[in-house]
Parts: structure tokens; C-alpha cells; sequence
């Protein structure tokens, strides 16, 4: 170990910084749409499974000698914000002819590597590690012992200047013998343990993950398609994927619907990757020929309990036609350092989750009683979310960068990404007023079809912006949509349910839960009160949210507090609600022993109001636009 005295590390941190006191950083090469120079090698083992320590070779062509920077990938699509792991990588070494070669971090842009290339040489050689979370505080489990999820961005550095799309890669992956994988990648050949890809460029990897694990399963969602779709299987145990066809029978339907919706696929082929597991971490992932979806083990053994999880698959699958091949122009980037913004991210993600609703119902995957019960939560939420007093949906756009994804102390008045579904009722909204107009002789399909589902084939992104959307829908149903789209997006109109109003519905409250809903707890193990007490608990009694000025905020509850008791006796959740049904015809407020920590408190909540939950209730006098909107297409 070298120690600095004080002079020699005050004329350091002199150099490090700017006339101002800014630390002053090498500027990193703009990227160009020019051709990178010879292929990148990049050899990945992730065998090491128990330690979930994936080794990796990387050699880099060069063809001069001179100063180089090589990126960590940074900004990644579907993700919206600079989520690259980068603290996750580690014994970086770089090495040209054998002799090792000095890297230097940059002290602004922690991303960038900068590499000063020796006389004759012709290629930098890279050895790292990429040390993957081996506890949920340190970021998603993605290596169990029985399976892994390798994101491709994770475990490679890059040339800075150039186009992702013009930077080749040969890339190999070493997994634990007797191991299965899936993945888009094409050409692959194995010998041993080894598997090797055909070359690719560097943007067709990254967004092409790879599954892989012991217990594996292929079924085929498109038999004798031209164009194959496949779903793979990987659980923790081999009962987890044995899916009967009533259960597998609404996957095959999601991509017969998707097709009747679009007319089109964006892809030569496309896959499902898919784990079951209570070890590996949960995940819901887009990319251009395939997506990542991780689910808990119970998803086919638990059938009818799991529902609340099958709209994600219709979700990302969707996503292969909005947001891979119609792609927001300002969440388009050439390579992964540039800066992503995603200021339409209501259409990339709200109109995505409408649609993977939609095709939810008309798959099968969820019956017409489930979706009208899942929409009745939705309603519910933003019909009751404050927070719309002070805050528009647009400027919810920029919570992939401001929270990434961190929990929140008060999500009713913060927000938190509610472009994905108070997204989805502006679109419902949409839909029922273009039904409403042209009596039924056209819908949103229309614009799906005719904005998503061009150029049949093509995988190459095209992009749009705000008045590309508004021109579209005025080619299906002249209207001005534009004014229609900033009043509910950049404003905040009363209520945001004028879909479902229209759509023949009213949102009504029930002392008893929907099936969707108590079934949707039980999975989930919480319980939902938001609209009477106004809290939501986790498993053991631990509050996950408060509604904001509502009877627990009123009592000082905050998220993460402890219900220990209620009325005196320990919590459960049937109790908490037997609680609350008594109180509405007591004279008692309901008990609550509270722990914070290590201190413990008890709060009255004099609430009478009984038990609320959320359902949709048929209105006959107007034309049920939902009911048909839900239905399945014909071929």
C-alpha cells in the first residue's frame, strides 16, 4: 500500500480539479455512425454459480497507439436512466502484448475507463469480474444455484465513439455443466460447456439477455410459424413449469391476438424467457426479439391464485412493437453514454400497459371478470391518488432518473411512474371516445395497427414524437388530440376515469374484495385498506403504504411501521378487517399497537366508514364500449 504525504496529495487533488474547484474530466468521443475497426472477443464464465462471480476476457482491436476510452454501459434501454451497475464491477485489468497497461477512471463520468495504448500493439486484453448481488440489499438476485439471467451489458466494456450498432462483437459463455440456456442471439454452437454466438453488433446483444439454469423446459406458442415463437421455461424445480394446456393454451393466444392487433412482427423470431423462482429476483424486461420475466414458483402451480402475474407477459411482448420498433425519439440513443429523456414514456409504457391489459382478456391469460376487477384497481388508485393536485403525469417521466425505482415514503402525494397506469386509462380514454364518435366503426386498434404495425419484417427502431401521435389518431378519428393529450398529460383534469365512464362502467366501493383482489393478496401476502384506513400492510403486519392525509396519516403512521395489535389482540390482517367493519356500527375507534424500531406507541383511528374496496359496476345506460373493447378478436 502507497502513502501520499499531505503535499504530494494536495498537489494531486490540485491537477483533479478545475480553476472553480470541478473536478475536470477527459472528454469522452462523441459517438459517430462509422464503422469500429476489427471485432471485440468477448468471453464470459459463469459457471461459478454458488458465488455468482462471473469471470470475463475481453479483447478490444486497436489500430493505433494513443490515448483510448472504453465505457461501461450506462444508460440502458427499457430501463430509462443510467442503471448501469458499474459498482458491480471489479478486477479490472487491461493488458496489450502481455504487459499489463494502466487505466485510469474518469473523475467525472465514473463510466469511463481511459487507456493510453503502447507503440505495436494491436488489441487491449481485458480481465474483470462482474460480482453479482448475492443478498436483495445489494441489487436483483440474477445467479442462483439453479439458474441464472445474464444481461450481456453487465459484463463488457465498450469503445467510446461509435455507434452501438457498428461496433461487432464476438461473444462466448461458459455455464455450469449440464445447464440449459436460452436466448435471441443466433449461431450458436457449443462444445463442452462452452457455447460460442455468431458475430453480432453490440446493440443486438445487449438487447438479446440470456436465461440459463438446471431445470428447463421449450414450448413452442407458434407451431410451423414462419417466423418461430417460443417460451422457455426455467424454474427452481421441474414440478414448477409442468403447465397443462388450459394453462398454456392463453400463451399461444396472447401471440394470435398480438397478431390480429398489429397485423405484423418486428422480429425473425422471438423468445420468451421465463423463470419461476422464489430465489432468482423478479423481473419484467422488454427487448426487440425476446424479453425477461421473472415471476414467483408458484406461477403455474398456483393457477388461479397467480393471476395478477400473467398480464406482465402480454406486457413485454407488446413492448416488441412500442418501444423496440416504434421507439420514442428521445429515448432513442446510439450507444449507452448518451443521456435517454422520456418525455413520452406515457406512450411507451401507458399505452403498452392499456394494451397488455387488453390482450391479457383477449388471450385468455386473464378472464373478462379478472380484467374488469384488475381495472377497478387501477380506477380506484387514481381517482384516489392526491398527489395529481400538485403533479402531472408528464413530470412523472422523470422518475426513472429522480427515484429509480426506490420505494417511496408517501407514493399517494410523491408519485411514482404514473405514466404506466394512469397512462393506461388516458388511452382507455382514447379508445372509448374514438368508438364513441365513429359509432363503433373504428377504435384504437385502428391506430395500433397502423402506427405499430408497418413495415412487417423490419426490426430496424423507427421513431416518433408527440405530434407523430397526434397525427396518427387524427388519421383514424379527426379530433383535436392533441388538445385532448395535454390536458390529461401535462395537466390534471378532476377525475381520470372518463374511459371507464364512457366505457359503460362506475367505480363503486364494496365492503367485500373482487376475486382478482383477495386472491392478488393472498399471492402477494399483503392487504390493501387505502380507502378506508388508508394503509396498505406486507406479510407480518408491516405498513408498505399510508394514503396521504388520510386516518392513519392523521395518526402519524408512517411506512415501515409495525402493527403489532389490534383491539389488544396480535395482527392479522382478517382481524384488522373484522376491526374495521366493527367500528362502523361501535362506539370504539379501532386500537392499534404500533413498533418503530425499538419504540412502540399505541394510536386510535376513530374511523366508522367500514370496509372499501374498489369494483366496476355496470351502467346499462350507456353502450358497454369495455365489454367490447376486452373481447377477442376473430381471425
Amino acid at each position: 500500500m502507497t502513502f501520499f504525504r499531505f503535499s504530494t496529495l494536495g498537489a494531486m487533488v490540485v491537477l483533479a480539479l478545475g480553476a472553480v474547484g470541478q473536478p475536470r474530466g477527459t472528454p469522452v468521443p462523441e459517438a459517430r455512425d462509422v464503422a469500429y475497426a476489427g471485432v471485440i472477443t468477448l468471453a464470459v464464465d459463469a459457471s461459478d454459480v454458488v458465488r455468482g462471480i462471473i469471470r470475463v476476457n475481453e479483447r478490444i482491436p486497436v489500430t493505433a497507439a494513443g490515448p483510448v476510452t472504453l465505457l461501461y454501459p450506462e444508460w440502458l434501454p427499457g430501463k430509462h436512466a443510467p442503471r448501469g451497475p458499474i459498482n458491480l464491477l471489479a478486477g479490472l485489468e487491461v493488458r496489450a502484448g502481455g504487459a499489463l497497461v494502466e487505466w485510469r477512471r474518469d473523475p467525472v463520468n465514473v463510466y469511463a475507463f481511459h487507456v493510453d495504448v503502447p507503440q505495436g500493439a494491436d488489441a487491449l486484453e481485458l480481465t474483470f469480474q462482474y460480482v453479482s448481488p448475492t443478498q436483495t440489499n445489494q441489487g436483483r438476485i440474477a445467479v442462483t444455484r439453479e439458474m441464472l439471467n445474464l444481461q450481456w451489458e453487465t459484463v463488457l466494456l465498450y469503445p467510446a465513439g461509435y455507434y452501438a450498432s457498428r461496433v461487432r462483437v464476438a461473444p462466448s459463455l461458459t455455464l455450469p455443466a449440464g445447464w440449459k440456456f436460452a436466448a435471441a442471439l443466433d449461431g450458436a454452437t457449443t462444445s463442452g460447456e462452452t457455447t460460442r454466438f455468431a458475430e453480432t453488433d453490440l446493440a443486438t446483444l445487449v438487447d438479446s439477455p440470456l436465461f440459463a439454469g438446471q431445470h428447463y423446459r421449450l414450448v413452442d406458442l407458434d407451431p410451423g410459424a414462419a417466423r418461430p415463437v417460443r417460451f422457455h421455461l426455467f424454474a427452481d424445480r421441474p414440478d414448477q413449469f409442468e403447465a397443462n394446456e388450459r394453462e398454456l393454451a392463453p400463451h399461444r393466444n396472447l401471440v394470435q391476438q398480438a397478431y390480429r392487433l398489429f397485423g405484423s412482427q418486428h422480429y425473425d423470431h422471438y423468445e420468451f424467457l421465463f423463470a419461476a423462482s422464489d430465489r432468482m429476483g423478479d423481473i419484467g424486461l422488454e427487448h426487440h426479439r425476446s424479453n425477461e420475466i421473472g415471476v414467483p414458483g408458484n406461477y403455474f402451480t398456483d393457477w388461479d391464485g397467480a393471476a395478477s402475474e400473467r398480464d406482465l407477459l402480454a406486457h413485454e411482448y407488446v413492448h416488441s412493437w412500442n418501444g423496440k420498433f416504434r421507439r420514442p425519439a428521445d429515448l432513442w440513443t446510439p450507444s449507452y453514454e448518451v443521456p435517454m429523456q422520456g418525455s413520452l414514456l406515457w406512450v411507451y409504457e401507458g399505452l403498452t400497459q392499456y394494451y397488455g391489459y387488453v390482450l391479457a382478456a383477449r388471450s385468455g391469460l386473464w378472464s373478462r371478470d379478472q380484467t374488469l376487477q384488475a381495472l377497478a384497481l387501477v380506477a380506484a388508485t387514481y381517482e384516489n391518488r392526491v398527489g395529481r393536485e400538485w403533479r402531472s403525469v408528464a413530470d412523472t417521466t422523470n422518475d426513472p432518473i429522480l427515484s429509480a425505482r426506490r420505494p417511496a415514503p408517501w407514493r399517494s402525494w410523491q408519485r411514482n411512474e404514473d405514466y404506466y397506469s394512469e397512462g393506461l386509462l388516458v388511452w382507455l380514454d382514447a379508445d372509448t371516445l374514438i368508438r364513441q364518435r365513429s359509432r363503433g366503426r373504428r377504435s384504437l386498434d385502428d391506430f395500433a395497427r397502423a402506427f405499430f404495425g408497418a413495415q412487417d419484417g423490419s426490426w430496424t427502431p423507427v421513431t416518433y414524437t408527440f405530434d407523430d401521435v397526434v397525427a396518427a389518431l387524427n388519421a383514424v378519428e379527426p379530433f383535436d388530440w392533441a388538445a385532448f393529450l395535454h390536458a390529461r398529460i401535462d395537466e390534471a383534469p378532476e377525475s381520470p376515469l372518463g374511459g371507464v365512464v364512457r366505457g359503460g362502467y362506475r367505480l363503486v366501493f364494496k365492503e367485500e374484495r373482487s376475486e382478482f383482489q383477495r386472491d392478488a393478496e393472498a399471492h402477494n401476502r399483503n392487504a390493501d385498506l387505502l380507502y378506508s384506513i388508508g394503509l396498505s400492510f406486507a406479510d407480518s403486519g408491516n405498513v408498505a403504504q399510508v394514503q396521504w392525509d388520510g386516518p392513519a396519516f392523521n395518526q402519524g403512521i408512517t411506512v415501515g411501521t409495525q402493527v403489532v395489535a389490534v383491539n389488544g389482540v396480535s395482527y392479522g390482517a382478517d382481524g384488522l378487517r373484522r376491526a374495521i367493519t366493527g367500528a362502523k356500527s361501535g362506539t370504539a375507534p379501532i386500537e392499534l399497537l404500533l413498533k418503530d424500531g425499538d419504540q412502540y406507541r399505541t394510536v386510535t383511528i376513530d374511523y366508522r366508514g367500514g370496509l372499501r374496496y374498489p369494483h366496476l359496476e355496470r351502467d346499462t345506460a350507456a353502450a358497454d364500449l369495455l365489454g367490447r373493447i376486452l373481447a377477442p378478436r376473430p381471425r
